[in-house]
């Protein structure tokens, strides 16, 4: 798959997530087999610019290219500032979300609460297509409820507004994460639009990934929150779908030293206070379905100290070192 000039290989994208897929998550998901990776929502509210979580969200030192900046927000104008300011930091594919079903988002009628009103929908992504040289792309669900199911629209009228690629989630805005997702309106979207397609919601494993793939004819695959934890499941996948049998899963050693690579990074990209806090939602993911994960997260989440963090993790992997030996 092509956006643009760049190539997604493999077809998989690690999805944005807020709060999630920040520069450490970013490069380790692409290290382990991401085509793509999607930074964090930034807003377009020009105010919100200079504070210390826009300037983590927008930190994309050592990434490899291309660097893909998603923007929300509803007002057509800040949108097309919002896309040209964060190309002169060094994006090179603007992102549009329109698929954040957040309350906090959505009632300030930005992310999924779009949906509802095309009229703003054209007038947000023909500003954003004209502002900018780079791609534009769009994320959005199947509509604002499942009675008004509309993504087919919204995604013609994205392609002839000059949208380079659509990520299209599974379900409604109304939906939020609730149910399974639903793969119907994505094919259909496939079929009616000619720029590639990046099916989304679900997808959790290399059977449904081929699955997913082969029923909707999607162009590519974006994964969110099957990543948490698991961030080998790129390679797992990819894997999967070249050779059409399953990769060995990571030893436990590997596990571990994945985990703790990944802890110090957020460490040293946070510091040591934020670092911590931080880190505690990636080591619940990590350590969960582990024996005996469960009692190490309720100590985890009481540790301040980094160097008490990390030899924790070490040592609950020495017991289960241990225990397999």
């Amino acid at each position: 798959m092509k956006i643009g000039p760049y190539s997604a290989d493999p077809p998989l994208v690690l999805a944005p997530m807020a709060g999630v897929t920040d520069r450490p998550f970013r490069q380790l998901c692409r290290r382990l087999g991401a085509g793509l990776a999607v930074s964090e929502m930034i807003g377009s509210n020009p105010q919100l610019r200079d504070t210390a979580k826009s300037r983590l969200r927008s930190n994309h030192e050592g990434e490899p290219a291309p660097i893909i900046v998603q923007i929300a927000g509803a007002e057509p104008d800040m949108m097309a500032e919002a896309a040209r300011y964060n190309v002169a930091q060094g994006a090179q594919i603007i992102d549009i979300n329109m698929g954040c079903p957040a309350k906090k988002v959505c009632n300030k009628l930005a992310g999924s609460a779009l949906l509802a009103d095309e009229a703003l929908v054209a007038r947000i992504l023909e500003a954003t297509v004209k502002a900018v040289e780079v791609p534009v792309t769009l994320k959005f669900r199947t509509g604002p409820e499942p009675a008004r199911r509309n993504a087919v629209r919204i995604a013609r009228i994205a392609e002839d507004l000059g949208i380079a690629a659509l990520a299209l989630h599974g379900r409604t805005r109304a939906d939020a994460y609730r149910g399974q997702a639903e793969y119907d309106t994505i094919a259909e979207v496939k079929s009616r639009v000619t720029i590639p397609v990046m099916a989304n919601g679900d997808i959790d494993s290399p059977e449904q990934a081929r699955a997913v793939l082969d029923y909707t004819g999607a162009d590519a695959l974006m994964i969110g929150r099957a990543a948490q934890g698991r961030p080998w499941i790129f390679r797992e996948i990819a894997h999967y779908l070249a050779y059409d049998r399953h990769l060995a899963p990571p030893s436990l050693d590997e596990v571990r030293a994945i985990m703790l690579e990944h802890i110090r990074e957020l460490h040293a990209f946070y510091g040591d206070y934020l670092g911590v806090r931080v880190a505690r939602k990636h080591i619940g993911w990590y350590l969960t379905n582990k024996p005996g994960g469960s009692e190490a997260r309720r100590e985890l989440v009481r540790l301040d100290d980094p160097v008490a963090q990390i030899a924790r993790i070490e040592s609950f992997f020495d017991t289960l070192a241990a225990v397999a030996a």
